[in-house]
């Protein structure tokens, strides 16, 4: 009779359901589960704090298309990754936390770091559960799998009692889980995928909005046909790539335009929050559909006609098939042409910026030599206010999940610790990570992190020395006021070249690119800290 540990029960299920990276700041009493998965062959990446730890597995299980893994300790620890399990969870993103907590028994007498985790997570998270028994391991770990990576990913939670760990079961009496359900997505109800026919092909201004469920689902072909036949679309932050950022009939840099004037618009996995106004810019007599794999996002300010619960990518081939068989679509060369002299004119309002020569360096310059220096299959990264409004509007994405940024919550401090997971997830991929510095500062050792383990993504840190420039501590506070929004103008350079990587400060704008192309080529953990002009605003229009 072979005894194991539940510290081994749970490494070895990681393993034989395909994880070979976690995440995770060491501590007790998760110490010997860290072991234990090295000892499996996991690579344990022990990042600088929990919640850049979370993060990191969030963009590693994104870009892989399964749960990512944080190991978290027990009370402050596990209260630390929280905030990624609210992001990952808003923003469709699977991950697994595994929390270690206090020994049953001991609960109410005063343990070390007593708290009730699984009532703390449950806001946070899309499913929370309590490992009431070692022999539960396996199992539970298989339920936590399927329910963070199926339907609307997100975020789940599971507890392990310090004794939960540390107890030992017999190994004949333990079936690891290691096959997976084979669900086959769901059907899209044929009824409504005609009416979604009609309602494009009938239309004069038809819109389809592409969400993250699209780049999730690897809809990329099927929409790509749909769009072909000649339907304008715009992309989410994160539904950016599904359909290349260059192709003809993106309007994303006429986004306003589009919402407000089509006649019936196609929301295929996303949702019409804040990112979208509410739907409130709509037309009032627009046609509404939408594609999603879950029911209740059909219920929101939008005021959805036409609801149907698919995956997206067997949605759209539904509708295709159908649309191919109805009337042909009315393709209105006119809102076309409408819509792409409108791109045009956004986007020759902020040519101006992007080759200026001002110092401090102007941050349209900037973005656009980033764009113009990296690969077409380039992970982007992108985190602070100013520095993410920008890069939406001058950096292209052309594939599916390859745009990190700090989805509808807006959470700063996300690029950084996404990068770190996104090279992991993808060491073959250039990845950059464009960072503001108030958003740098959020996951800063980090690069500690990635030096040891030698983690070569670049770090372009836009060093305007507060958040959102000056603008706010000039707007917002009087003259005599301390520098509550500004900081310091620091060297932040010197913290990659501390721990061994590559650096540069950049002041003069021609720099840009060859700092660009001498950090790519060094192999280490980079960060350029480029100098960029603190009264700068976003301007322009498109990609909202």
């Amino acid at each position: 009779m072979t005894q194991v540990s539940g510290a081994s029960l749970l490494a070895k299920q990681l393993h034989v359901m395909g994880i070979d990276t976690i995440f995770t700041v060491l501590g007790g009493p998760m110490i010997d589960v860290l072991a234990q998965a090295s000892n499996e062959g996991i690579k344990v990446i022990n990042c600088r704090h929990e919640m850049n730890a979370a993060f990191a597995a969030s963009a590693w299980g994104y870009i892989n298309q399964k749960p990512g893994i944080m190991v978290a300790a027990s009370g402050p620890a596990m209260t630390n990754t929280i905030t990624p399990m609210y992001v990952s969870t808003k923003s469709a993103m699977p991950l697994v936390i595994l929390g270690g907590s206090a020994a049953e028994g001991t609960l109410g007498l005063g343990s070390f770091q007593e708290l009730d985790q699984t009532s703390f997570a449950n806001p946070a998270a899309k499913w929370v559960q309590r490992v009431d028994s070692t022999h539960h391991i396996p199992e539970l770990l298989y339920l936590a799998f399927g329910k963070a990576q199926n339907g609307r990913p997100g975020a789940v939670y599971l507890d392990f009692p310090g004794n939960i760990l540390s107890d030992t079961v017999d190994s004949n009496d333990i079936e690891l889980r290691e096959k997976s359900p084979n669900i086959p997505p769901p059907q899209p109800d044929p009824t409504a995928i005609k009416d979604v026919a009609n309602m494009l092909t009938t239309a004069e201004r038809p819109l389809v909005i592409i969400g993250k469920g699209a780049a999730w689902s690897d809809a990329s072909l099927a929409l790509t046909d749909l769009i072909d036949k000649g339907i304008p679309f715009i992309a989410s932050p994160m539904g950016r790539g599904v359909i290349p950022d260059d192709h003809e009939l993106n309007m994303g840099a006429a986004r306003s335009k589009a919402m407000s004037e089509a006649d019936a618009i196609l929301m295929v996995g996303g949702r019409f929050n804040w990112t979208f106004q509410l739907g409130k810019r709509f037309k009032s007599n627009a046609k509404i559909a939408q594609i999603d794999i879950q029911a209740d996002e059909f219920f929101s300010a939008a005021k959805t006609d036409i609801g149907i619960i698919a995956d997206v990518n067997t949605g759209i081939q539904a509708l295709n098939e159908t649309m191919n068989d109805v009337n042909s679509l009315k393709k209105n060369n006119t809102w076309i042409e409408d819509l792409s002299t409108k791109c045009t004119e956004n986007e020759a309002s902020i040519q101006e910026q992007t080759v200026s020569n001002q110092e401090p360096i102007n941050h349209y310059r900037l973005l656009a030599d980033i764009r113009d220096s990296v690969e077409r299959d380039a992970i982007v990264t992108e985190d602070g206010e100013l520095t993410m409004a920008i890069a939406r509007q001058i950096m292209p994405t052309h594939i599916a999940r390859h745009r990190l940024g700090a989805g509808t919550t807006g959470c700063m401090g996300t690029g950084l610790p996404y990068a770190l997971g996104a090279k992991l997830a993808k060491p073959d991929r250039q990845v950059i990570a464009i960072l503001g510095d108030y958003a740098f500062g959020a996951a800063a050792m980090e690069v500690e992190t990635c030096a040891r383990w030698n983690i070569p993504i670049v770090i372009i840190v836009s060093n305007n020395a507060g958040i959102a420039a000056h603008t706010i501590q000039d707007r917002s506070f009087s003259e005599d006021a301390p520098p509550i929004a500004a900081l310091l103008p620091i060297h932040y350079e010197k913290m990659v070249e501390m721990v061994g990587g590559y650096s540069e400060r950049v002041t003069n704008p021609d720099e840009i690119k060859p700092a660009i192309t001498r950090a790519l080529a060094s192999g280490k953990v980079s960060l350029l800290n480029i100098i960029t002009d603190p009264k700068a605003q976003r301007r322009g229009g498109g990609y909202l």
